[in-house]
C-alpha cells in the first residue's frame, strides 16, 4: 500500500476559534484542537498506510474512529489494542465508505495472531481480515462488541473468536469465516468463528457464512453461558483441502459444547450441510439447549447428534445425512422434527447449493436462495 496523506480531526461545538495544532506522521496528518482542550469529545483518523494504521490502532481510546482507505494493508505485528470505549463514545474500526479494506496478515512473524482486541464498546465492521500466521481476528473479555459486515479467511487458526471471562453482549452480525487451516495441528483448531474458554451473556451470533474451514464451522468449546446462534450456515468443513498426510480436522457444522460446559444455548434457523462429520452436535454439552428449525442436509455422519444431553429439539429438519438423521438420548426432547412420528418430509425446492456463494444483499443478508428451501415454516431452515 503506498502512503498518502490522511486526517486525524477532533471536535466539538465552542463559541470561539480553538487553537489548531498540526503533526504530521507516517501516512496521515493530525488536525485537531489544542492540546489544552481536553473536553474534545470525538476523533477521526483517516489511515492510507499500513504504518498509519498499526499506530491507529494502538492509539485509540473511547470515541476514535478508525476509517481505513481501500486496498490491502499487511501489518508486521499484531494489531493489538487493550483500549475500552464506552456505551456512548464507541471505538470503531471501519471500511472508509464502500470500498474495500484487506487487513493481510502474510508478513506476520509465525504464530501471530492478526488482529487482538481486549477492550468494550469496539465496532468492527466491513473489513477483511485473511492470511494471518494464526488466528484472524480474536476478542477477549469484551462487552458491548458489534462485529459486523465482516471477513475472515484462509487465517492459520480460527477466523473470529471470541474469548475470555465478561464476553458480554457482543454481537457477530453477517460474518463470512472460510478457508481457515491451522498447519501446525493438521487442522484441529481452526473454525469459521470459535466462541470458546470464557463466560458471559447476551452474546448472539447471526447471519453467517462458515464454510470450507478445516475444524468446524461453529465452535462453542468450553464457554460457560449461552451463546444465541440464528439464520447462519456452515458448510463443507472439516475436509482435508490442504493435502495435509496427517490431517485432523473433526467437521462439525455447529459444535455446541464440549470440554465440560453445561449451558443452554439457543439454536434457531440455520443449516448445516456437507460436514465431515455431524450438523449439529452437543458435543457432551449436558445442558437443555434449544434447537428450532434447522435444518440439516447431506452431512457424513448424524444430522442433530444429541444423546446425552438434556436438549429440546422442535420442528428441525434432516435429510439424507449419511448416518442417520437423528442420534438422541433418552434426556432428550424431541417434538415435530421429521424423524418423530407422524412428521411428513418436504420436499426441497433445490439441492443445488451455487447459490449460497453468492454476494450478500445490499442490506449485509446472506444471498437470496431457494436451496434447501420448502415453501412452508412449519419445519426446517428459512434458508435467510
Amino acid at each position: 500500500m503506498s502512503s498518502s496523506t490522511g486526517r486525524h480531526r477532533r471536535t466539538r461545538p465552542i463559541a470561539v476559534a480553538a487553537a489548531v495544532a498540526v503533526a504530521a506522521g507516517a501516512g496521515g496528518v493530525y488536525l485537531g484542537l489544542a492540546p489544552d482542550d481536553a473536553d474534545a469529545a470525538s476523533a477521526t483518523v483517516l489511515v492510507s498506510s499500513t504504518s498509519a494504521l498499526e499506530k491507529a490502532f494502538a492509539s485509540a481510546s473511547a470515541g476514535t474512529t478508525i476509517q481505513v482507505r481501500g486496498g490491502t494493508y499487511h501489518p508486521t505485528r499484531t494489531l493489538k489494542s487493550r483500549a475500552s470505549g464506552t456505551s456512548s463514545a464507541r471505538i470503531t474500526l471501519t471500511a472508509y465508505g464502500s470500498e474495500k479494506v484487506r487487513i493481510d496478515g502474510s508478513k506476520l512473524p509465525s504464530g501471530s495472531w492478526l488482529t487482538a482486541i481486549h477492550g468494550n464498546y469496539w465496532t468492527v465492521q466491513n473489513l477483511t481480515f485473511q492470511n494471518s500466521t494464526a488466528h484472524g481476528l480474536v476478542v477477549t473479555s469484551s462487552t458491548g462488541g458489534i462485529f459486523k459486515n465482516l471477513v475472515t479467511a484462509n487465517n492459520g487458526n480460527s477466523g473470529f473468536t471470541l474469548r475470555g471471562d465478561n464476553t458480554v453482549n457482543n454481537l457477530v452480525q453477517n460474518l463470512d469465516s472460510h478457508g481457515n487451516y491451522d498447519p501446525e495441528n493438521h487442522g484441529q483448531n481452526a473454525d469459521g468463528i470459535a466462541v470458546k474458554f470464557g463466560s458471559g451473556s447476551g452474546n448472539k451470533i447471526t447471519g453467517a457464512r462458515l464454510y470450507n474451514n478445516a475444524d468446524d464451522g461453529l465452535d462453542f468449546w468450553q464457554f460457560a453461558s449461552p451463546v444465541t446462534v440464528e439464520n447462519s450456515w456452515a458448510f463443507g468443513n472439516g475436509r482435508n483441502r490442504w493435502n495435509d498426510g496427517a490431517f485432523e480436522g473433526n467437521g462439525n457444522g455447529f459444535k455446541l459444547g464440549g470440554g465440560g460446559a453445561t449451558v443452554a444455548h439457543i439454536v434457531r434457523f440455520n443449516a448445516a450441510w456437507d460436514n465431515t462429520k455431524h450438523g449439529f452436535t452437543e458435543n457432551s454439552n449436558h445442558g437443555a439447549m434449544i434447537l428450532f428449525r434447522n435444518t440439516a442436509y447431506a452431512n457424513k455422519q448424524t444430522g442433530f447428534y444429541f444423546a446425552q444431553g438434556k436438549a429440546r429439539l422442535a420442528r428441525n429438519l434432516a435429510v439424507s445425512n449419511s448416518k442417520g438423521l437423528s442420534k438422541l438420548g433418552s434426556s432428550t426432547v424431541s417434538a415435530a422434527n421429521n424423524w418423530d412420528s407422524g412428521v411428513a418430509t418436504p420436499t426441497f425446492k433445490s439441492t443445488n447449493a451455487g447459490s449460497v456463494y453468492g454476494a450478500r444483499q445490499a442490506s449485509g443478508a446472506l444471498p437470496a436462495t431457494t436451496f434447501l428451501t420448502t415453501g412452508t415454516d412449519a419445519i426446517g431452515a428459512p434458508m435467510k
